[in-house]
Protein backbone atom coordinates (compact mmCIF):
# COMPACT_ATOMS: atom_id res chain seq x y z
CA UNK A 1 0.00 0.00 0.00
CA UNK A 2 2.99 2.45 0.79
CA UNK A 3 4.28 2.02 -2.72
CA UNK A 4 1.23 2.77 -4.39
CA UNK A 5 0.62 5.70 -2.61
CA UNK A 6 3.88 7.05 -2.74
CA UNK A 7 3.57 6.78 -6.82
CA UNK A 8 0.30 8.61 -6.71
CA UNK A 9 1.39 11.34 -4.52
CA UNK A 10 4.59 11.79 -6.93
CA UNK A 11 2.06 12.02 -10.24
CA UNK A 12 -0.33 13.96 -8.76
CA UNK A 13 2.41 16.25 -7.17
CA UNK A 14 4.18 15.91 -10.97
CA UNK A 15 0.75 17.15 -12.83
CA UNK A 16 0.23 20.11 -10.57
CA UNK A 17 3.92 21.40 -10.79
CA UNK A 18 4.19 21.16 -13.77
CA UNK A 19 1.00 22.70 -14.71
CA UNK A 20 -0.26 19.71 -16.98
CA UNK A 21 -3.47 20.58 -15.86
CA UNK A 22 -5.17 23.84 -14.41
CA UNK A 23 -6.63 23.58 -10.97
CA UNK A 24 -8.40 26.95 -9.53
CA UNK A 25 -7.86 26.64 -5.82
CA UNK A 26 -8.41 29.81 -4.93
CA UNK A 27 -6.59 29.69 -1.52
CA UNK A 28 -3.41 27.54 -2.74
CA UNK A 29 -1.07 27.81 -4.97
CA UNK A 30 -0.98 25.07 -7.41
CA UNK A 31 2.31 24.82 -7.77
CA UNK A 32 3.32 24.90 -4.27
CA UNK A 33 0.81 22.33 -3.84
CA UNK A 34 2.18 20.07 -6.33
CA UNK A 35 6.06 20.59 -4.88
CA UNK A 36 4.41 19.49 -1.08
CA UNK A 37 2.91 16.20 -3.12
CA UNK A 38 5.85 15.79 -4.98
CA UNK A 39 7.99 15.68 -1.75
CA UNK A 40 5.62 13.98 0.34
CA UNK A 41 5.09 11.27 -2.60
CA UNK A 42 8.85 10.53 -2.35
CA UNK A 43 9.28 10.04 1.12
CA UNK A 44 6.48 7.47 1.30
CA UNK A 45 8.71 5.27 -1.10
CA UNK A 46 11.43 5.54 0.05
CA UNK A 47 9.58 4.64 3.76
CA UNK A 48 7.76 1.99 1.96
CA UNK A 49 11.17 0.61 0.49
CA UNK A 50 13.17 0.76 3.86
CA UNK A 51 10.72 -0.94 5.71
CA UNK A 52 9.87 -3.81 2.94
CA UNK A 53 13.85 -4.25 3.16
CA UNK A 54 14.01 -4.47 6.86
CA UNK A 55 11.40 -7.13 6.62
CA UNK A 56 12.35 -9.19 4.48
CA UNK A 57 16.16 -9.08 6.33
CA UNK A 58 14.62 -10.10 9.67
CA UNK A 59 14.62 -13.41 11.07
CA UNK A 60 12.07 -14.82 13.49
CA UNK A 61 13.37 -17.83 15.67
CA UNK A 62 10.17 -19.85 17.16
CA UNK A 63 11.01 -21.51 20.04
CA UNK A 64 8.93 -24.53 21.61
CA UNK A 65 8.91 -26.34 25.00
CA UNK A 66 7.21 -29.41 25.67
CA UNK A 67 7.30 -30.18 29.14
CA UNK A 68 6.24 -32.90 31.05
CA UNK A 69 3.12 -33.72 33.03
CA UNK A 70 3.33 -31.89 36.55
CA UNK A 71 4.81 -33.38 39.22
CA UNK A 72 3.25 -33.73 42.54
Amino acid sequence: MGIGLGIVLVILGLVLALNVLNFDIGFVDDSALGWILLIVGVVALVLSVVMNRQRRTTHHVEERRIDGPPRA
